[in-house]
């Protein structure tokens, strides 16, 4: 098995305490130290491949109402946009797999935003839920997410 720390922070980055019985409590924890707690494994064989994903304890389910920030770029450029990828930092390239820049997170907003620009500091509230499927490194996404802040 082999485990890339790249892939690591490509797939995603935060982090959790442990379960919260309160999802406002969810509001006050560090999502992006959450996602780099995720460990990923890559398992290639001759006739196969699969991804293996390990999550924190904090994310054994999906957390509604978390709240992170980060810079945005849309997934789909537009005069709309309702889908994004969320870097923790803007480093030199967060989506081109370069180790100098910090996790990224997918993004789906609840309602479509107009006026966007690439790399924008934005802050977001959503629920964030485990990506299950073993044929990719990304573990975690926020969906129905609202603009709180730009």
């Amino acid at each position: 098995m082999k485990t890339s720390s790249i892939a690591m922070a490509a797939v995603l980055g935060a982090q959790v305490t442990p379960l919260f019985a309160n999802s406002a409590a969810t509001n006050t924890m560090d999502i992006w130290s959450l996602l780099s707690d995720i460990q990923v494994e890559e398992v290639v064989t001759e006739n196969s491949y699969r991804v293996i994903k390990s999550w924190p304890t904090a994310l054994s389910q999906s957390l509604e109402d978390v709240e992170i920030a980060g810079y945005a770029i849309p997934m789909i450029p537009g005069e709309t946009v309702q889908d994004l990828i969320l870097s923790s930092d803007t480093g030199i390239c967060p989506l081109c797999g370069s180790v100098d820049h910090g996790a990224t997170l997918q993004v789906t907003l609840d309602e479509p935003i107009t006026g966007f620009e690439d790399g924008e500091r934005i802050t977001l509230r959503g629920t964030l839920e485990r990506v299950e499927d073993s044929e990719t490194w990304q573990a975690a996404k926020l969906t129905g997410a609202q603009v709180i802040a730009r």
